[in-house]
């Protein structure tokens, strides 16, 4: 389990830096065939609209996430952790995410997420 908790702690990296970045490559590798995401506006995303929004530079800096908590139930983890990030206009703002992610074919994939701001 312990090398589960590592490999998830990177993807967890990996993720939140992709957003940062616009990483369509990177989202592309990690996420599950069939990947749904809730956007903050309420909508809900499979992952060919995902990477379409990904693609669209953000407007958002210094994304991080904070107080990761991420639990590990077999072959299926949740990660759960709050971020902090400056707006457009330089004010500083927060939000929180929870994202799924489940083994398959010994790899750990995004399966489904959901951010609230």
């Amino acid at each position: 389990m312990s090398n589960d908790l590592d490999e998830l702690t990177t993807l967890n990296r990996d993720y939140v830096a992709s957003v940062q970045n616009c990483d369509v490559k990177r989202f592309d590798e990690i996420l599950a065939a069939d990947f749904y995401c809730s956007n903050p506006d309420k909508s809900l995303v499979d992952r060919a609209g995902f990477l379409k929004q990904t693609a669209i530079p953000v407007t958002i800096r210094n994304l991080e996430a904070h107080d990761v908590k991420i639990r590990i139930i077999g072959d299926f983890a949740i990660i759960h952790a709050s971020t902090s990030y400056t707006t457009a206009d330089g004010k500083p703002a927060a939000g929180r995410y929870t994202d799924c992610w489940a083994k398959q074919n010994g790899r750990w994939l995004a399966v489904s997420a959901h951010v609230s701001r």
